[in-house]
Order: C-alpha cells, then structure tokens, then sequence
C-alpha cells in the first residue's frame, strides 16, 4: 500500500446506484395491488414532474391515466408502497405535466435514493425487454413470483436479469496516479483504468490484464476499495487500488489513447462525482492532502 494512503473509509459516493431504499418483497403479488408506485420508462430516461425537487413516481398506473404502456415490472418496495417500472410505448403518450430526462442527467436534482431507484427501473425495463423469449427454445417467458427472474413455460430454463462485472483501478506511484483518456469519453476528461471481467478469471488477474493491454505497465499490492452496480446498462464495477511496479506507458491506442502520471495539484477534467471511477480518484486526493 502506498505510504500515507490509508485505508478505505465508507464512501456514499460509491453506491449512488445501490438500491437501499427499496426492500424486496417475495412472493410478488400476481396483480398490481391498489395504492402501488409507478416509475414511467422510456429506453435510459423516466419520466418526472418538473419542480424544485422533480418527482420521479406516480400513482396513477396504465389503465387510468390512459396512457400506452410496455413491460410492467415490480422492482419492490418503498416504505410499505409496492413500486413498480411500466414502460412507455409512445412519448407522446407522456401523463400530462412530465417530461422524459436522462437517468444521469438526474444526479444531484432529487435524493440519491430516488435516481438509485430510477436507474433500476431503466435496467429492470431494459432485462425484461432483452429476455422476453427464450433464448434456448424461443417462447414466451413468464415471470416468476418467488424471485427475479423469467422462467420459460416450455422447457423450464430460469433466466436472471444479466450482471456485468468489470474492475477499476487507481495505480499510485509515489505522490502521482496514471489517468488515462477513452476515445468515448467528453473532451479534456482523463479516468482511472477499467474493464470488464473474462470468463474463468480471477478480479485481479483482471487487473493485472487489464492494465498491461492498456497501457502497458505492471502493477503490485492490489487492495479492495469498493463497488458500486453501474446501471449503464449492467454492470458491477469492483474497485481497486493498486501500485505501480515495471514499464513505461504504451497505450493501445484502441480503448486508450492517451495516458500519464497526474499530481494533485494537476488534475484534468475528472469524471462526474455520481461514479466510482471518481469515488477513487477524491479518495486519493483527501489522503494525499493529509500525508503532505
């Protein structure tokens, strides 16, 4: 561990997405009962009522707003209110007085609870629509009451909402960490590095993996930070610090295309304060500003 880099504190920053303030309630009730909450889906946006604090539910359900509607999905409960995602065939088809917005352009505009919550509504949309059929037979799937899954009628295969799991990494060498720059990325923004997962290996072989065919060094002393469930569209990030060991920056040039070793005092632009990636990056900057 890097001298002065102490260990990690609880970070709130680090599970924006983490859905705390819904508990999951099973067997499901079969029907929508009366007095439930409904988020309104429209592909990665909800719709909200507009205000000092928009509103992302509502409880007027399909049938009496007259609205068209898609998947209808339980994602559990609020308080004692069962809550669900409903998706919205047609925007123009929007209950009068909401507007449709981003998930991600929600941060900071209403609770951490409520933008966890809207997030999961888009993933749960988004699973249902992805495992309407079979994939092993090609029928219908039907929703299974006792957990969250769909279950194939015809030949019985139980399919799970699909999880993502990718690391993270912050590499520290000295009183400097390595940004590197995605092509995806808005301009001028550096992060720490990260990937998926392969299937059969370890999260840190990942690691390890990961860093050397981005930019080409090798890293030591990896240490668990954190996670955090990424809703765009499904992933499970698992964070790491770690230190720098051998090599000298070479960029693939394909998911980097630029990299360097950063002081605090000369940070780019960062990623938004909602991520993980960000979750590490603060973390380093507050226990370097202590040990100095």
């Amino acid at each position: 561990m890097t001298p002065g880099l102490t260990p990690t504190d609880p970070n709130p920053h680090c599970a924006v997405f983490s859905v705390t303030t819904l508990t999951q309630q099973f067997p499901q009730p079969a029907t929508v009962p009366a007095g439930a909450l409904f988020v309104l889906v429209s592909d990665c946006s909800v719709a909200i009522c507009d205000g000092d604090v928009p509103q992302i539910y509502t409880d007027a359900g399909p049938s009496p707003s007259g609205h068209a509607v898609g998947p209808v999905e339980y994602l559990g409960h609020r308080d004692t209110r069962p809550c669900y995602a409903i998706e919205l065939s047609e925007e123009n088809q929007l209950p009068e007085g909401r507007v449709i917005v981003g998930v991600r352009e929600l941060y900071g505009r209403i609770p951490e609870g409520d933008l966890a919550i809207a997030a999961y509504a888009v993933r749960m949309i988004a699973s249902a629509k992805a495992n309407r059929f079979c994939g092993r037979c090609g029928t219908a799937t039907v929703p299974v009451l006792t957990e969250r899954a769909k279950r194939c009628p015809a030949c019985g295969l139980v399919i799970y909402p699909r999880i993502s799991p990718a690391i993270i990494v912050l590499i520290t060498r000295g009183d400097k960490i390595l940004l590197a720059r995605s092509p995806r990325f808005p301009a001028g923004m550096q992060s720490v590095l990260a990937g998926f997962v392969e299937p059969g290996e370890t999260l840190e072989h990942a690691v390890h993996r990961e860093v050397q065919e981005e930019v080409g060094v090798a890293v030591k002393n990896l240490r668990y930070f954190a996670s955090e469930p990424w809703p765009f569209p499904d992933s499970l990030m698992i964070a790491f610090i770690a230190e720098y060991a051998a090599g000298e920056i070479e960029i693939d040039n394909n998911e980097i295309v630029s990299a360097g070793w950063f002081c605090r005092d000369s940070l780019p632009p960062l990623p938004a304060p909602m991520s993980i990636s960000r979750a590490l990056i603060d973390h380093w900057v507050k226990y370097e500003n202590l040990r100095q």
